[in-house]
C-alpha cells in the first residue's frame, strides 16, 4: 500500500460536510502522477488526499473516518504546468497541489479517493472525489498489445485496467452454454495479460473486472466483453475467441480486393449515396428471406435494390455511405425476438386514423429498426444484418458485402460513431468499457457527472487511450474489412489530434503490407461546435474552423440551411430555396410569430 499517514475506523478528519452528501461528486482532478487541481480560491488553503481500498469511508457527524490513507498535499506555487491546462483547458485556472513522491500511486488509484480542504487554521471546507484520466494517463498511456493475440501455438490476452484490483477470463461453453473456466489475468502497469493453448481460438468468454466504480461507490465484480473484440455472441452477450486473419474468414479472392477498388482519382470527384442496411433491402421480394435487411442482400445481384445501385454506380455515384453497421443497441440480434406491425391489417386503418401510429408505438421497443446510433462495440459488424449472430457469420456477410459493392463499382464509407456510448455503468451487458475503466472513457463535467450533449454518455478523445481506441478500430474496419471511407458522427466532440492520428495512421497503410491503399480512403463527418467542447474548451476540437486545409471533410451547415430552410438554432419557419423562397416567399407565418414574440414581451 502506499506510504503515508495510516489510518483506522476511528481515525478522522473534521470535514463541515453532511454524510448523505459524501463522495456524490468529483470536482477534483489527478492531472499529473505529482499534481491534484482543484477549483479552490483561498491561496492559504491546504488539502489532505485519503484513500480506502476496500470503501470503507464514510462520513459521520461531519467526519470521514474508516480511510486506509491519508496524507497532506503542498500547494504548488507555480500553478499547472502548460502541458496540463492544453490537455484540460477548462481548469487551467484551478490551484496545484503536490503529491509526495514517496507515495505509491498505482496502488491509490485502484481506491475509493478523497480529498478535503482545511483553512489555514485548520478548519475543514470541503470534500469532494477525483477524476483520474489525467494522472491514468501520465503513468499507464500505453501502445503495446491489446486484445486478443495469436501466434503458432498460443493465444494472448491483455487488456489495459488500471484501476482495477483483479482481472480473470470467465471461458464458456459456446455462445449460451455454461462456465468452463475461470483463469487469472496478471497485471504489469495497468495491463493485465494471460497466455494460453492455440485451442483458447473460438472460445466464448467475458473479462471479470474487479475495481472500484464511482457510480456505486462500492468495489464492484463486473461481467465485461473485450474492448477489442473482434467477434461477438449475440446482442454481445459474450465475446468471441477469433483470429480475424483466419483463411476460413475469408470469402474467395479477398485478399486480392485491393486490385478490384474503383477508380478513385481524386476526393474532389467524389459523390456519396446514404444508405441503411436493413432498409435497403427489408421488403424486397427478390432477396433470399434469410437475407433481407442484412449485410447478404448486397450479394443478390438480381434484387432491386442492387440494379438500382449499379444504374447509379453507372451514372457516376462513387461511394455508398453505409448508417452505423458495428455493434449497437437498441435492436435484439436474435430475429424471432423481433415483433412486427401486420402490414395487411394497417392498410385497411382508415387514411386519418391515429391508430397505425399506435400500431408501431406498441412494438417499439421490440422491433428491428433503429437508425444504430447507440454504440455498444465499435469493432464488430452488428448482428443483427448477420444470417447467424453468433460465430462467424457477422463477419464472413460483411466482408461479402464490402467486395460485393466494390465490383459494382462502388467504394464504401462506414458511419463511425466515436462520441458517445450507449450504457455506462458496472451493471447491463452494453456497457463495456465503463464497467472495465470507471470513469475514463467518458467526459464528465466538473462536478464529475457524465456530459450528455452528444445524446448520451458523450466519450472522452483527449485522453490517451480514448484517442488510442479510436484509431485501432479505425485501422481495424480499414485492413480487415476493407472499408473506403469513414463518417464521424458529430465529428466535433472528437479532439482535432485524435481526427489527425487517424488519418495519417490510414493513410500511411500500403497495397503491399496491409492489402489496402491508404491514400484513397476518405474521411468526413459532422463539426459541429457545441455543448462542452464549443470554442476548444477541452482541446481543439474537430469543428469546421479548426479542421480547415486538413483535408478532413466537413458537412457543411451554412449550404444546408441557405437550401433547406431553418436550423437546429433558429426559427424552425424560415424558408430556403427549396422550400419556397426564391419562388413563393410565405410571409404570414413569420408575421403570427413575431406578433406572439411581441405578445410575450409586452
Amino acid at each position: 500500500m502506499a506510504t503515508g499517514e495510516e489510518g483506522s475506523a476511528g481515525a478522522a478528519a473534521a470535514v463541515d460536510v453532511a454524510a448523505e452528501g459524501f463522495l456524490s461528486n468529483a470536482r477534483a482532478y489527478w492531472v499529473t502522477r505529482s499534481l491534484i487541481a482543484w477549483d479552490v480560491s483561498d491561496r492559504e488553503t491546504s488539502l489532505c488526499l485519503y484513500a480506502s481500498r476496500n470503501v470503507t469511508m464514510n462520513m459521520s457527524h461531519g467526519v470521514i473516518e474508516g480511510y486506509d490513507f491519508k496524507v497532506e498535499l503542498q500547494l504548488e506555487h507555480s500553478g499547472l504546468p502548460a502541458s496540463v491546462t492544453q490537455k484540460f483547458p477548462f481548469i487551467s485556472c484551478y490551484r496545484a497541489f503536490r503529491v509526495p513522491s514517496s507515495i505509491d500511486v498505482a496502488s491509490l488509484v485502484k481506491c475509493q479517493l478523497a480529498v478535503a480542504s482545511f483553512d489555514a487554521h485548520g478548519k475543514s471546507q470541503d470534500v469532494t472525489g477525483l477524476q483520474l484520466p489525467g494522472v491514468l494517463d501520465d503513468m499507464f498511456a500505453y501502445t503495446g498489445p491489446l486484445g486478443a493475440v495469436f501466434s503458432e501455438e498460443a493465444v494472448s490476452l491483455y487488456l489495459w485496467a488500471p484501476t482495477a484490483q483483479g482481472v480473470s477470463v470467465c471461458f464458456y461453453d459456446g455462445p449460451v452454454g455454461p462456465l468452463l473456466e475461470t483463469v487469472r489475468l496478471n497485471e504489469s502497469n495497468g495491463v493485465w495479460s494471460v497466455t494460453g493453448p492455440r485451442d483458447w481460438e473460438n472460445r466464448y468468454y467475458l473479462y471479470e473486472v474487479t475495481v472500484y466504480h464511482p457510480t456505486t461507490s462500492k468495489v464492484e465484480k463486473s461481467l465485461a466483453d473485450d474492448p477489442y473484440a473482434r467477434g461477438l455472441s449475440a446482442n454481445g452477450t459474450r465475446t468471441w475467441l477469433v483470429d480475424i486473419n483466419s483463411e476460413t474468414l475469408k470469402p474467395p479472392s479477398w485478399d486480392k480486393l485491393v486490385d478490384e477498388k474503383p477508380k478513385l482519382d481524386s476526393f474532389s470527384d467524389i459523390s456519396i449515396y446514404e444508405l441503411h442496411i436493413r432498409d435497403f433491402s427489408a421488403h424486397d421480394s427478390k432477396v433470399d428471406c434469410d437475407y433481407r435487411g442484412g449485410f447478404c442482400a448486397f450479394t443478390c445481384q438480381d434484387s432491386a435494390g442492387v440494379h438500382h445501385l449499379r444504374k447509379l454506380s453507372d451514372a457516376g455515384l462513387t461511394h455508398v455511405h453505409l448508417l452505423p453497421s458495428f455493434q449497437f443497441g437498441g435492436v435484439d440480434d436474435i430475429k424471432n425476438n423481433w415483433k412486427c406491425v401486420d402490414e395487411a391489417e394497417l392498410s385497411k386503418l382508415p387514411p386519418g386514423s391515429d391508430m397505425q401510429q399506435a400500431a408501431i408505438v406498441a412494438i417499439q421497443e421490440d422491433d428491428p429498426y433503429n437508425w444504430g446510433y447507440n454504440p455498444v462495440l465499435w469493432g464488430v459488424p452488428k448482428g443483427s444484418y448477420a444470417t447467424n449472430p453468433d460465430g462467424p457469420s457477422r463477419i464472413v456477410e460483411y466482408r461479402q458485402m464490402v467486395q460485393a459493392l466494390n465490383r459494382l463499382g462502388l467504394r464504401v464509407v462506414m458511419d463511425v460513431v466515436y462520441n458517445h456510448l450507449y450504457s455506462s455503468g458496472p451493471f447491463g451487458i452494453t456497457s463495456v468499457l465503463d464497467k472495465v475503466v470507471p470513469g475514463y472513457y467518458l467526459r464528465r463535467d466538473t462536478n464529475g457527472q457524465i456530459e450528455n450533449s452528444a445524446a448520451v454518455n458523450n466519450t472522452a478523445s483527449e485522453h490517451f487511450m480514448v484517442d488510442r481506441l479510436i484509431v485501432d478500430d479505425l485501422l481495424n474496419w480499414a485492413v480487415n474489412y476493407k472499408v473506403d471511407g469513414f463518417r464521424f458522427d458529430l465529428m466535433g466532440h472528437i479532439m482535432k489530434n485524435t481526427m489527425m492520428r487517424a488519418k495519417s495512421a490510414l493513410q500511411s497503410l500500403t497495397t503491399d503490407e496491409h492489402g489496402v491503399d491508404g491514400s484513397k480512403i476518405y474521411l468526413y463527418g459532422e463539426g459541429w461546435d457545441f455543448g462542452e467542447v464549443a470554442q476548444n474548451k477541452r482541446g481543439i476540437n474537430g469543428s469546421q474552423l479548426n479542421l480547415s486545409g486538413t483535408g478532413i471533410g466537413s458537412f457543411n451547415d451554412r449550404i444546408r440551411d441557405a437550401i433547406n430552410g431553418g436550423n437546429p438554432f433558429g426559427n424552425p419557419l424560415q424558408q430556403g430555396f427549396s422550400t419556397g423562397l426564391f419562388l413563393e416567399v410565405i410571409l404570414m407565418p413569420f408575421v403570427l410569430l413575431l406578433f406572439l414574440e411581441m405578445t410575450v414581451c409586452m
